[in-house]
């Protein structure tokens, strides 16, 4: 026994090693992919980017090559030629000595970009001499090619991966390029591609002797997905067109599927700066731009006090609270006197019911409304919180869970808000009177503005407002937050009164001037006051002009919201604006000539720079569409 023990744990020794080995080298690959394995030299291809299609199927973003030079800096020849190098890529040495010791920070073995995005020129003068550069490769990647100037917003741009990225992601490798905002951010996993990587042997004096395995490892790279998106290429180039010298945001929104028609923000900027070697300068531009801002969506981003379409909702809850009913009568002398003198301006006069009181605009109507709503409850914050709830439901106050990675809440305030600002109590229904025509503390971005158009179109829901329509050929992969209703909690029965008042704003009301013939449209004018600090004082600026809107009145198959800026009021720039858009829309051609060649023409640039020069606001009033 003793004999034939050494023997047997020979044997079994030999076969654990033998079994470790086999299962290494046959069944577990994984050594081979490690990048610190010296005999293998891994090497990607790298896919082309999905393309991105309107909802109409016209292409919107497409691929162009591109090179990058990259460097490992231990396979780096010791008698390189630097000034030959430096010469044939026009860079200084200084900016060689810089990238070479970031890539040995990187990785000595690996390799990483030494100079990006070559064109075809310059990676044909250098394809032609790299044999004498030994460590340097050229690595074929795709940057986007844009078939239209308008939607920068929208798309988002790709740049190079940085190393916080690498150290949480471990698909990308330096060099590599991922989406950042818009839709390249939100579906990078989409329209990324898989890369595909090939494993080469190398022999023990460093040399390529060919494929590992005769390349029974080796990947092909597969090309991203296509993505259709809701936006129509027309429209939103419209849109830009008419923002023309103006700072705002245009959203138009489907009321039936919730889909974003366009997404328009301003100012904006051609999405094709943000491609190739000049991408990180103009980026960098843009970002430091304070004034226009063209990287700040105003569209998703810009927080402003509604003013007076948020009149349609103090309507929809007042009769939700059964504290009125559409024939419920306040005077109006000119607006709405509450508390110690406070008076609210408006142009009405008499008596006002519902509808009259939705197209006059009437301050002293909805003041009513509001503080009805409110004193109904045995305590103030019982009623806020009541009214607040309501609002809740329609998306407003908070994320509406849209698919783009911009977004900011707006703000309803709650009894809780109220109580911080005044903890020894004392608030009641006057004291926050001005949100019952959309000042206050209410603020709202102009896509909760269309989405709460669309939801009243809808006559009490909405769906998620979102930007993709499609991916791949299927689609049926489309998230399905996209495809479920919310429900207000105001009736069905309330919303058709208010419905009639909205389209009587273009028979008898604010913007009966505005009319498109063919099309019957229910919307509402809004001016709201604008504050800021000048020289650390707080001054007031010309009014923001908006329109919120949707048409035709009995088949609705748009929802839209226009913010402009210092616009004066509702009608004057924000009000045709929307017009003109929804004519677009429906008719694919616009009628109003006139009116199209004033707005695409004239702008606010003079208001805007008052606001830098610190010179005096004095509203201009002698032209109104």
């Amino acid at each position: 026994m003793r004999k034939s023990l050494l023997p047997i744990i020979i044997i079994a020794a030999t076969v654990v090693i033998v079994a470790r080995l086999f299962y290494l080298q046959i069944l577990d690959d994984s050594y081979i992919k490690k990048s610190d394995n010296n005999a293998i030299k891994i090497q990607y291809d790298y896919p082309e980017r999905g393309y991105i299609y309107d909802r109409n199927g016209k292409l919107l973003v497409a691929n162009q090559p591109s090179y990058d030079i990259m460097v490992t800096p231990n396979e780096m020849a010791k008698d390189l030629d630097t000034l030959e190098i430096c010469s044939l890529l026009n860079i200084t040495k200084e900016y060689f000595i810089q990238r070479v010791e970031k890539a040995k920070v990187y990785s000595p073995r690996l390799p990483s970009v030494f100079l990006p995005q070559l064109n075809k020129r310059e990676f044909a003068a250098f394809q032609e001499k790299i044999r004498r550069f030994k460590g340097f490769d050229i690595v074929k990647r795709s940057l986007r090619d844009y078939q239209t100037t308008s939607g920068a917003n929208v798309f988002g741009y790709i740049a190079q991966v940085n190393d916080p990225i690498i150290k949480k992601n471990p698909y990308y490798k330096s060099g590599d390029l991922i989406g950042k905002q818009g839709v390249e951010e939100m579906y990078e996993d989409i329209l990324r591609g898989v890369k595909g990587v090939k494993y080469i042997q190398k022999d023990r004096f460093n040399r390529e002797i060919g494929s590992f395995k005769e390349g029974i490892y080796d990947t092909i790279a597969v090309q991203g997905t296509d993505i259709t998106l809701t936006i129509d290429k027309e429209l939103q180039e419209y849109g830009e067109r008419l923002m023309f010298e103006k700072r705002g945001g245009i959203v138009a929104i489907e009321p039936k599927t919730g889909e974003i028609l366009a997404l328009v923000t301003a100012p904006s900027y051609d999405p094709s700066i943000l491609v190739g070697r000049e991408r990180s300068k103009n980026y960098t531009r843009m970002y430091k731009d304070t004034i226009e801002m063209p990287l700040f969506d105003r569209g998703l981003l810009a927080e402003y006090p509604p003013g007076s379409p948020f009149k349609i909702l103090t309507g929809l809850v007042g009769l939700q609270e059964e504290v009125i009913d559409v024939n419920t009568t306040f005077m109006c002398h000119h607006g709405f006197s509450y508390g110690r003198g406070a008076f609210m301006k408006c142009h009405g006069f008499g008596p006002h019911q519902l509808n009259n009181g939705i197209y006059n605009s009437c301050n002293a109507y909805f003041g009513n409304v509001f503080k009805l709503t409110i004193d109904k409850y045995p305590k103030p914050q019982y009623g806020v919180d009541a009214w607040s709830n309501h609002l809740k439901s329609f998306g407003l106050g908070d994320f509406l869970g849209y698919d783009l990675p911009p977004g900011r809440k707006g703000h309803i305030p709650t009894a809780k808000y109220y109580n911080r600002w005044y903890p020894n109590g004392g608030w009641r229904s006057s004291t926050i009177i001005s949100n019952s025509i959309g000042q206050g503390e209410v603020s709202m971005t102009p896509i909760q503005l269309a989405n709460m158009m669309a939801t009243v179109a809808n006559q009490g829901w909405y769906y998620t407002p979102h930007v993709i329509k499609k991916i791949g050929k299927s689609g049926k992969n489309i998230d399905k937050k996209f495809r479920t209703k919310h429900y207000t909690t105001i009736d069905k029965q309330h919303f058709q009164p208010v419905i009639d008042g909205l389209f009587d704003v273009y028979n008898y009301g604010t913007a009966s001037h505005l009319k498109v013939e063919g099309i019957e449209i229910c919307g509402k004018t809004g001016t709201a006051e604008n504050f800021t600090k000048i020289g650390g004082v707080r001054t007031q600026l010309t009014d923001h002009s908006i329109f919120v809107a949707f048409a035709p009145r009995h088949d609705p198959k748009i929802a839209i919201a226009v913010f402009v800026e210092n616009g004066y009021w509702g009608s004057r720039w924000a009000g045709p604006i929307t017009s003109l858009m929804i004519e677009k829309y429906l008719k694919g051609e616009v009628t109003q000539k006139a009116r199209e060649e004033w707005i695409t023409t004239h702008g606010l640039r003079s208001e805007y720079d008052k606001v830098t020069s610190g010179q005096p606001f004095k509203i201009n009033q002698s032209y109104k569409p």
